[in-house]
Protein backbone atom coordinates (compact mmCIF):
# COMPACT_ATOMS: atom_id res chain seq x y z
CA UNK A 1 0.00 0.00 0.00
CA UNK A 2 1.26 3.42 -0.93
CA UNK A 3 -0.20 5.46 2.45
CA UNK A 4 0.04 2.31 5.00
CA UNK A 5 2.12 3.03 8.50
CA UNK A 6 5.49 1.00 8.95
CA UNK A 7 4.45 -0.02 12.11
CA UNK A 8 0.44 -0.32 12.25
CA UNK A 9 -1.49 1.10 15.29
CA UNK A 10 -2.24 -0.32 18.28
CA UNK A 11 -5.89 -0.81 19.73
CA UNK A 12 -4.48 2.29 22.40
CA UNK A 13 -3.48 4.83 19.69
CA UNK A 14 -6.51 3.89 17.50
CA UNK A 15 -8.73 4.80 20.33
CA UNK A 16 -6.74 8.19 21.52
CA UNK A 17 -6.83 8.97 17.68
CA UNK A 18 -10.97 8.24 17.97
CA UNK A 19 -11.27 10.30 21.09
CA UNK A 20 -8.60 13.16 20.08
CA UNK A 21 -7.61 13.51 16.33
CA UNK A 22 -3.74 14.52 16.08
CA UNK A 23 -4.69 16.87 13.57
CA UNK A 24 -7.23 18.56 15.37
CA UNK A 25 -10.90 18.42 15.64
CA UNK A 26 -11.05 21.89 13.10
CA UNK A 27 -9.75 20.14 10.60
CA UNK A 28 -12.62 18.72 8.29
CA UNK A 29 -13.87 22.24 8.96
CA UNK A 30 -10.82 23.88 7.19
CA UNK A 31 -11.43 21.31 4.81
CA UNK A 32 -14.75 22.08 3.82
CA UNK A 33 -13.96 25.81 3.70
CA UNK A 34 -11.67 25.17 1.40
CA UNK A 35 -13.38 23.11 -0.44
CA UNK A 36 -16.06 25.28 -0.88
CA UNK A 37 -13.44 28.33 -1.58
CA UNK A 38 -11.99 26.76 -5.19
CA UNK A 39 -15.12 26.07 -6.44
CA UNK A 40 -14.57 27.39 -9.89
CA UNK A 41 -17.69 29.25 -10.01
CA UNK A 42 -19.11 32.63 -9.35
CA UNK A 43 -19.75 33.84 -5.89
CA UNK A 44 -23.33 34.15 -6.53
CA UNK A 45 -23.58 30.58 -7.82
CA UNK A 46 -21.28 28.76 -5.10
CA UNK A 47 -23.25 31.21 -2.31
CA UNK A 48 -26.52 30.15 -3.65
CA UNK A 49 -25.55 26.11 -3.81
CA UNK A 50 -24.48 26.88 0.34
CA UNK A 51 -27.29 28.18 1.44
CA UNK A 52 -29.66 26.10 -0.94
CA UNK A 53 -28.15 22.93 1.32
CA UNK A 54 -28.17 24.21 4.68
CA UNK A 55 -31.57 25.31 4.14
CA UNK A 56 -33.02 21.71 3.13
CA UNK A 57 -31.03 20.55 5.59
CA UNK A 58 -33.64 21.78 8.25
CA UNK A 59 -36.42 19.72 7.17
CA UNK A 60 -37.34 16.31 8.21
CA UNK A 61 -37.08 14.56 4.99
CA UNK A 62 -33.67 12.81 5.14
CA UNK A 63 -34.18 10.82 2.40
CA UNK A 64 -34.05 13.40 -0.38
CA UNK A 65 -32.20 16.06 1.16
CA UNK A 66 -29.81 16.32 -1.64
CA UNK A 67 -32.09 15.80 -4.43
CA UNK A 68 -34.21 18.61 -2.80
CA UNK A 69 -30.94 20.68 -2.37
CA UNK A 70 -30.53 20.30 -6.31
CA UNK A 71 -33.59 21.43 -7.28
CA UNK A 72 -33.69 24.45 -5.46
CA UNK A 73 -29.82 25.37 -6.82
CA UNK A 74 -31.10 24.78 -10.05
CA UNK A 75 -33.69 27.34 -9.61
CA UNK A 76 -31.40 29.52 -8.27
CA UNK A 77 -28.82 29.05 -10.82
CA UNK A 78 -26.34 27.84 -7.80
CA UNK A 79 -23.51 25.37 -8.07
CA UNK A 80 -24.46 21.67 -7.54
CA UNK A 81 -21.38 20.85 -5.61
CA UNK A 82 -21.64 23.66 -3.16
CA UNK A 83 -25.15 22.30 -2.43
CA UNK A 84 -23.99 19.16 -1.46
CA UNK A 85 -21.49 20.32 0.30
CA UNK A 86 -23.85 22.57 2.64
CA UNK A 87 -26.14 19.99 3.01
CA UNK A 88 -23.42 17.29 3.81
CA UNK A 89 -21.88 20.00 6.19
CA UNK A 90 -25.03 21.18 7.92
CA UNK A 91 -27.07 18.34 8.31
CA UNK A 92 -25.47 14.84 9.71
CA UNK A 93 -25.58 12.78 12.55
CA UNK A 94 -23.89 15.19 14.90
CA UNK A 95 -26.41 17.98 14.26
CA UNK A 96 -29.68 15.95 12.77
CA UNK A 97 -30.60 15.95 16.85
CA UNK A 98 -30.91 19.71 17.49
CA UNK A 99 -32.00 20.77 14.20
CA UNK A 100 -34.98 18.15 15.01
CA UNK A 101 -35.16 19.49 18.19
CA UNK A 102 -35.41 23.09 17.17
CA UNK A 103 -37.52 22.49 14.27
CA UNK A 104 -40.10 20.52 16.76
CA UNK A 105 -40.28 23.11 19.25
CA UNK A 106 -40.81 26.21 16.64
CA UNK A 107 -43.13 24.55 14.61
CA UNK A 108 -45.37 23.52 17.91
CA UNK A 109 -45.05 27.09 18.99
CA UNK A 110 -46.38 28.38 15.43
CA UNK A 111 -49.00 26.04 15.00
CA UNK A 112 -50.16 27.69 18.52
CA UNK A 113 -50.61 23.51 19.37
CA UNK A 114 -50.31 21.65 22.51
CA UNK A 115 -49.11 18.69 23.06
CA UNK A 116 -51.24 16.10 21.66
CA UNK A 117 -49.32 13.47 22.78
CA UNK A 118 -48.78 13.88 26.49
CA UNK A 119 -49.04 10.68 28.19
CA UNK A 120 -49.70 9.01 24.89
CA UNK A 121 -46.52 7.21 23.00
CA UNK A 122 -46.22 6.92 19.08
CA UNK A 123 -45.03 4.27 17.66
CA UNK A 124 -42.74 5.62 14.70
CA UNK A 125 -41.31 2.53 14.03
CA UNK A 126 -44.53 0.79 13.39
CA UNK A 127 -45.54 3.72 11.65
CA UNK A 128 -42.30 3.85 9.20
CA UNK A 129 -42.85 0.59 8.77
CA UNK A 130 -46.52 0.37 7.27
CA UNK A 131 -45.32 3.83 5.55
CA UNK A 132 -48.20 5.02 7.14
CA UNK A 133 -47.33 8.75 5.76
CA UNK A 134 -51.13 10.21 6.63
CA UNK A 135 -50.71 9.23 10.62
CA UNK A 136 -47.41 10.48 10.12
CA UNK A 137 -47.86 13.52 8.83
CA UNK A 138 -49.70 15.09 11.36
CA UNK A 139 -48.30 14.41 14.95
CA UNK A 140 -44.19 14.58 13.68
CA UNK A 141 -44.00 15.67 9.84
CA UNK A 142 -46.09 18.86 10.17
CA UNK A 143 -44.72 20.40 12.82
CA UNK A 144 -41.15 19.85 11.66
CA UNK A 145 -41.37 21.07 8.39
CA UNK A 146 -43.34 23.69 9.79
CA UNK A 147 -40.68 24.35 12.14
CA UNK A 148 -38.09 24.40 9.94
CA UNK A 149 -38.76 27.32 7.72
CA UNK A 150 -38.22 30.50 9.96
CA UNK A 151 -34.49 28.87 10.95
CA UNK A 152 -33.69 27.56 7.74
CA UNK A 153 -34.49 30.86 6.24
CA UNK A 154 -32.31 32.85 8.54
CA UNK A 155 -29.54 30.41 8.57
CA UNK A 156 -29.56 29.89 4.67
CA UNK A 157 -29.81 34.06 4.23
CA UNK A 158 -27.01 34.47 6.80
CA UNK A 159 -24.88 31.77 5.40
CA UNK A 160 -25.26 33.28 1.79
CA UNK A 161 -24.10 36.07 2.97
CA UNK A 162 -21.17 34.89 4.74
CA UNK A 163 -19.84 32.65 1.76
CA UNK A 164 -20.71 35.33 -0.98
CA UNK A 165 -18.49 37.88 0.04
CA UNK A 166 -15.48 34.92 1.42
CA UNK A 167 -15.57 33.51 -1.82
CA UNK A 168 -15.68 37.07 -3.44
CA UNK A 169 -12.67 38.08 -1.87
CA UNK A 170 -10.89 34.33 -2.11
CA UNK A 171 -11.61 35.18 -5.64
CA UNK A 172 -10.20 38.28 -6.05
CA UNK A 173 -6.75 37.61 -3.94
CA UNK A 174 -6.33 34.64 -6.21
CA UNK A 175 -6.89 36.85 -9.16
CA UNK A 176 -4.63 39.06 -8.04
CA UNK A 177 -1.53 36.56 -7.29
CA UNK A 178 -2.05 34.49 -10.76
CA UNK A 179 -1.62 38.07 -12.25
CA UNK A 180 1.75 38.79 -9.94
CA UNK A 181 3.18 35.61 -10.96
CA UNK A 182 1.94 35.97 -14.31
CA UNK A 183 4.18 39.40 -14.71
CA UNK A 184 7.17 37.84 -12.80
CA UNK A 185 7.14 34.92 -15.02
CA UNK A 186 7.19 37.61 -18.30
CA UNK A 187 9.12 40.14 -16.78
CA UNK A 188 12.51 38.26 -17.04
CA UNK A 189 11.50 38.17 -21.34
CA UNK A 190 10.88 41.25 -21.69
CA UNK A 191 14.28 41.94 -20.38
CA UNK A 192 16.28 40.16 -22.73
CA UNK A 193 17.78 41.69 -25.89
CA UNK A 194 16.23 40.78 -29.07
CA UNK A 195 18.34 39.31 -31.64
Amino acid sequence: MLFRRRKPAGFKEKMRELLWPRKGFLRPIRYLTMRILRLSASPHAVAAGVAAGVFVSWTPFIGVHFVMAFVITYFLSGNMVAAALGCAAFGNPLTYPFIWGITWEIGHLLLSREDHLAGQTVDLAALFHKLNFTELWRPVLEPMLIGAIPPGTVTAVALYALTFYTVKGFQARRRTRLMERARLRLAPADDMPSV
